[in-house]
């Protein structure tokens, strides 16, 4: 097939995060971009030049990219043209019960590639999957069409909110089944950075993608297991980690935090099940979940201690807010959102009178959309007023700028806020009255 630049046809299947943000980059690069998309409502946005997700940079490029004829999309890959590429960008979910990732889009998406494909056309496979996926799962499906092709795995590793500016910067991973289809991967992605790395084989570069997030994951883990530490003690764990750090450069540690979104809460798993053939148990992994993912149950119920100790025993009305997975940079993705698991927790906790939530960027639509039954609202001081709990689940810079008299002002006059994400470090302890909380910094030794 020809690979002359006005002729390159590149086909993304699955227009999510991955698969827009890598198809409007490459539409920018003057590669011809179509994409498969089964959500109806999702293709016709885009179809338009709208963005189903907010991401900076986003709107304006693929507004461009469309108005261009550099990017189109379809709900049919029968209405595809021939292309030289297909890359997979669909999604590997886990299995709620078992943790363990879905393969069934990836097998769809592979047969649907493997019917529409022309002779030597280049597959890649791009979403994050178990170990030897490619070869064992994606190959196989090819093979029997009984046409000839190329196969790499190229994994996404850009970072929400800055996915644009990363895919033209950061290094370009390329694995492919043999040198043939690695130069060909490396052709392509060569057009979009100029750093690409040449790995052995399809399962380092699988092993490279889960490995990059399961190492913040354990990273992020450590912090919160120091903030429980603190907790118990009842020290300042922003104090020793922050001060800890200063000038000693041989100690980096994180901020304590909650752990999540679509990556960093999937990611560890299935690294974890992809040992599982192996006999291998990777216990650092393991705890470092454990971790992270027991921490909105048992911050939960320190709330509760600290309000009790306050004379407040409930029913209470509670305002979560930030609810994205993250604040910086700034998303709308709800995906594996810990704020999600407090919102559970609450609940879980039958003391709720009213739970009220907020986002900066999220709109109040959306936020209706959630199954957990909580009351939304526009306005960050609507949502404060009267409220005995107030809890920050993200880093949104909105959240920094509200000064600390304005929460309790609006609180009730016992109320309290637990922040996970100290936001309000810059103000004094003063300012902050004993009604402000943090993870490592709430103490029932200091609760009242």
């Amino acid at each position: 097939m020809s690979e002359h630049p006005k002729k390159l046809r590149v086909a993304i299947v699955g227009l999510g995060f991955v698969g827009l943000t890598l198809g409007v980059a490459m539409a920018r690069r003057g590669i011809q971009v179509v994409g498969l998309e089964r959500r109806p409502d999702v293709a016709e946005l885009i179809s338009k030049g709208k963005p189903h997700f907010s991401e900076v940079g986003l709107a304006e490029a693929l507004e461009h990219a469309v108005r261009n004829g550099l990017l189109s999309a379809s709900t049919s890959i029968a209405d595809l043209p021939p292309c030289d590429y297909y890359i997979l960008t669909v999604g590997t979910p886990l299995h709620p019960q078992t943790h363990l990732p879905r393969l069934d889009m990836i097998e769809a998406a592979s047969r649907e590639v493997a019917e529409h494909m022309g002779e030597g056309a280049s597959v890649i496979l791009r979403s994050t999957v178990q170990i030897g996926t490619t070869r064992s799962i994606v190959k196989p499906i090819l093979d029997a069409s009984g046409k000839a092709y190329d196969l790499a795995m190229c994994p996404e590793r850009t970072l929400e909110g800055d996915a644009l500016r990363e895919l033209f910067d950061l290094p370009q991973i390329i694995g492919g089944i043999d040198d043939v289809s690695a130069d060909r991967a490396a052709s392509l992605f060569s057009r979009l950075t100029h750093t690409l790395v040449r790995v052995a084989d399809l399962e380092t570069a699988e092993m490279m993608k889960l490995v990059d997030n399961t190492f913040r994951d354990v990273h992020f883990a450590f912090s919160n297991e120091i903030a429980r530490a603190c907790d118990a003690i009842g020290i300042n764990a922003n104090d020793v980690i922050k001060f800890g750090k200063l000038g000693y450069t041989r100690t980096n540690l994180a901020k304590p935090g909650l752990v999540g979104g679509p990556c960093l809460g999937k990611d560890p798993h299935i690294l974890m099940s992809s040992l599982q053939n192996y006999g291998v148990s990777l216990d650092i992994t393991t705890a470092s979940r454990l971790v992270n993912e027991r921490q909105p149950f048992e911050t939960v119920e320190t709330m509760l201690a600290i309000l009790n100790g306050r004379e407040l025993t409930g029913p209470y009305k509670v305002a979560v807010a930030g609810m994205a997975f993250k604040g910086v940079p700034e998303t709308d993705d709800l995906r594996g959102s810990m704020a999600l698991k407090v919102l559970e927790a609450l609940a879980a906790t039958g003391k709720m009178e009213e739970i009220r939530i907020f986002d900066p960027v999220i709109s109040v639509d959306e936020l209706k959309k959630l199954p957990q039954k909580a009351r939304a609202f526009a306005a960050f001081s609507d949502a404060l007023q009267g409220a005995h709990l107030t809890i920050i689940c993200n880093n949104h810079k909105f959240f920094a700028k509200v000064r600390a008299d304005e929460y309790f002002a609006k609180l009730d006059p016992n109320g309290i806020v637990y922040d996970y994400w100290n936001n309000l470090e810059h103000e004094s302890p003063e300012n902050l009255q004993g009604r402000y909380f943090t993870v490592g910094n709430a103490s029932l030794k200091r609760a009242v």
